[in-house]
């Protein structure tokens, strides 16, 4: 999947929020958040959303070593999809990454739209793994750009805004691109992330760590760790 142009870039803010920036970065880890199908109205900090990732930024950040590990998060210019504007926004915040930090492996974590809008954004050479939350996935998202990748998404069981069995779907089809993908459902989890968020957070901390370790990306969850949980990996 070639990465697209995006028009107008140089009038539209940065797409890179950065949270912590340690001197030397070897590694960088981006949120995305999620929003509407349609929608030009400018995309805000403190829409719920946003505000959603703060703390899944924060338990992605308690297994790394923060001495080494770029955090930020992608500013979208408008609050909905809109045929792809997020993901041309991730790309935009990789870019410039890129500038600020040089060739570092990046593993992006989106929610919703958000995970819709990571999984897109995996066509850039910096990405090496997309954590996806509860993702927005429609029956023709593509897959073919995502060999070698490490994909993981994270489904609640009881999400009544986006499918897991769709989600369940677009990582069978990953599998068969050459991603090394995996899919885990979370047993009572919903989709906002508020029913066992512990488990949410674990889950992201965990996965988060195993796409950024040294090594060829094998997504490898571990099934007995999450099976005790009341979680589910296909």
């Amino acid at each position: 999947m070639p990465m697209p142009r995006v028009d107008g870039a140089r009038s539209a803010p940065a797409a890179l929020v950065v949270r912590h920036r340690p001197e030397r970065p070897r590694a960088a880890v981006l949120a995305l958040h999620g929003g509407r199908p349609d929608g030009r109205e400018t995309a805000r900090p403190w829409h719920p959303a946003a505000l959603r990732m703060r703390p899944v930024l924060r338990a992605a950040a308690l297994s790394l070593a923060l001495e080494e590990v770029l955090l930020g998060q992608v500013r979208y210019r408008h609050r909905g999809w809109n045929g792809g504007d997020p993901a041309q926004d991730a790309f935009r915040a990789l870019s410039e990454l890129g500038r600020l930090a040089g060739d570092v492996p990046v593993v992006l974590v989106g929610h919703s739209m958000g995970g819709r809008a990571a999984l897109r954004a995996a066509a850039h050479p910096l990405v090496r793994g997309v954590l996806a939350l509860a993702p927005w996935l429609p029956p023709d998202e593509p897959t073919g750009h995502l060999r070698d990748v490490g994909v993981v998404v994270l489904h609640g069981d009881r999400d009544r805004v986006t499918s897991a069995v769709a989600s369940v779907d677009f990582v069978r089809r990953a599998r068969t691109s050459g991603a090394r993908a995996g899919a885990v459902l979370i047993g009572g989890g919903d989709h906002a992330m508020v029913r066992r968020s512990g488990l949410w957070h674990r889950c992201t901390a965990r996965v988060v760590a195993e796409l950024l370790s040294p090594g060829p990306v094998t997504a490898g969850l571990a099934a007995d760790s999450y099976a005790a949980a009341e979680a589910l990996v296909l």
